[in-house]
């Protein structure tokens, strides 16, 4: 599985930042719910789940929120880029910039893994993710995140 395969460039998104971490997790989940085409309330609902059972935030101002999805046929992913960091909880208590979400389909149990693996590579990218922080597009996060 490539990233590719689960993210397009327009859904790469650079937003301000500054939200609470609950305001981040709403906001996102309208966004992934318009492209999936599922109800925003049930994707939060979904997404909420994870974080109750232990922050998604890797440390290095990075997170992976991520939740299986009833109904869903494919994997999906966004990946957001925050001006300016937010709490997420995360296991270095430092702000979070860089979000990679990901909806699966509630049965994809090798293709949820392999997804998270793939993003877990490049979340844990210390020169990436630094790349990626002065990217100033969204088409330039998108190459950042697709290159091997």
């Amino acid at each position: 599985m490539k990233i590719s395969d689960i993210l397009t460039n327009s859904d790469v998104i650079i937003l301000d930042g500054g939200v609470s971490k609950r305001q981040f997790l709403q906001d996102i989940s309208n966004k992934l719910a318009e492209n999936i085409g599922v109800d925003g309330r049930a994707m939060f609902d979904i997404i909420a789940e994870r974080e109750h059972l232990g922050s998604t935030g890797f440390g290095g101002g990075t997170a992976l929120p991520h939740g299986r999805v009833p109904g869903l046929k494919r994997l999906k992913a966004i990946f957001a880029k925050l001006n300016k960091g937010i709490d997420f909880e995360a296991d270095d208590n430092q702000p979070v910039d860089l979000f990679f979400i990901l909806v699966s389909p509630e049965n994809s149990g090798a293709d949820h893994l392999s997804a998270l693996a793939q993003i877990s590579k490049i979340i844990k990218d210390k020169e990436r993710c630094d790349k990626i922080r002065e990217a100033k597009s969204c088409n330039d996060i998108y190459q950042l995140l697709i290159s091997d």
